[in-house]
């Protein structure tokens, strides 16, 4: 029963691995590989004053980002990048124990793959603030600060090598996933608000990564981890 329940398990992440594979091939196909425009025909991305202090392009029509960084809504922007990235920059730090504390092998294996995605989500926020103008700055972000707490906690409450101690790993974990999902989901539409679109598809590629992590780790603990956990016993007479 469990031989084939590994079985089910490596044939789901594998099926998870190539539908990943091709669509990052995809995404390399449709996507533009810059942002930036070439002058065409009556328009070009020259600005010129209109008179009243508002930048334009020389088709008359107002450049939706020139003001951004003066705006309450950007400084509001900012200010959740920078609580995204120290949550970035501790998720490099406490993931690395989690996946120590695993059991499983595929668990590790998937929490090591989301390390290296971190690592990668901070040089993009870093990216983000330079667009901006900005420097790169982190503001302690609270949210994850006790979302990193609850998953130490977990660790502890559980039994080393228990099926258990996996699963709930992957529903802190997923926590964690969430929560990310949504701060970058809403950072997307704010850039996309402000005219911002390079930043945008910056962190629009990041919020995918977030998604397909947390799919991940539900088809982990869906084919394997929770089903065992269910049958181990708590010690308890």
């Amino acid at each position: 029963m469990i031989d084939l329940l590994i079985r089910k398990a490596e044939w789901h992440t594998l099926c998870f691995r190539i539908r990943k594979y091709y669509s990052l091939i995809l995404k390399k196909l449709i996507m533009p590989t810059t942002k930036s425009k070439k002058a065409t025909g009556g328009q070009t991305s020259s600005r010129a004053s209109n008179g009243s202090g508002k930048s334009k392009t020389s088709n008359g029509k107002n450049n939706p980002g020139a003001e951004q960084q003066n705006t309450k809504l950007a400084k509001f922007f900012e200010d959740s990048l920078k609580d995204l990235y120290w949550a970035e920059k501790e998720l490099t730090k406490a993931l690395p124990k989690m996946q120590k504390a695993a059991t499983t092998e595929e668990l590790q294996n998937a929490i090591e793959e989301h390390i290296t995605q971190t690592e990668e989500h901070v040089s993009r926020l870093e990216q983000v603030f330079q667009l901006i103008g900005k420097k790169a700055q982190a503001k302690k972000c609270d949210g994850m600060e006790g979302l990193i707490a609850e998953g130490e906690k977990v660790v502890e409450e559980t039994d080393e090598g228990s099926m258990t101690r996996d699963a709930g790993i992957i529903v802190s974990a997923q926590k964690v996933e969430h929560y990310e999902i949504a701060a970058y989901g809403s950072l997307v539409q704010l850039a996309s608000t402000m005219g911002q679109d390079e930043i945008a598809e910056i962190l629009n590629e990041t919020l995918q990564e977030e998604k397909e992590t947390d799919e991940l780790l539900t088809q982990i603990a869906e084919t394997n981890i929770n089903w065992e956990a269910e049958l181990e016993d708590d010690g308890s007479e």
